[in-house]
């Protein structure tokens, strides 16, 4: 099965990928994870004030911060993975990336501000 995780870095991320990592019946070593994180973008005139490479170099970096503990993670418990990270809007690179990828299944942690939150 390949399952798409989408990690913004929050503790609810890390509560999630703690989560599936200790459930072999979600994710065992035969499944496939892609770690997708999705950065911000910067508004137009930072990136004309700092250049794309600066602006690209940055981004890079901060999926860095996010995708590196999970890959430890992951490594440690011996699952099959690959990280990624895009700039956009959380929710439709989620699903775009879900469809590419052909994921049978989404997961990731609540961020605290939706329903979910309240249920």
């Amino acid at each position: 099965m390949k399952i798409l995780f989408a990690a913004d870095g929050s503790k609810y991320t890390k509560k999630a990928i703690a989560f599936l990592v200790t459930h072999e019946s979600l994710a065992g070593p035969e499944d496939e994870l892609v770690v997708l994180n999705v950065q911000s973008p910067v508004p137009g005139r930072v990136t004309t004030m700092l250049g794309s490479t600066n602006v690209k170099a940055y981004h890079e970096e901060e999926a860095k911060k996010v995708l590196d503990p999970i890959e430890r993670l992951l490594k440690r418990h011996k699952l099959k993975f690959r990280t990624t990270w895009i700039v956009g809007s959380p929710a439709p690179e989620v699903v775009r990336a879900a469809k590419r990828e052909k994921a049978h299944m989404i997961v990731m942690g609540t961020h605290g501000q939706g329903l979910l939150s309240r249920a």
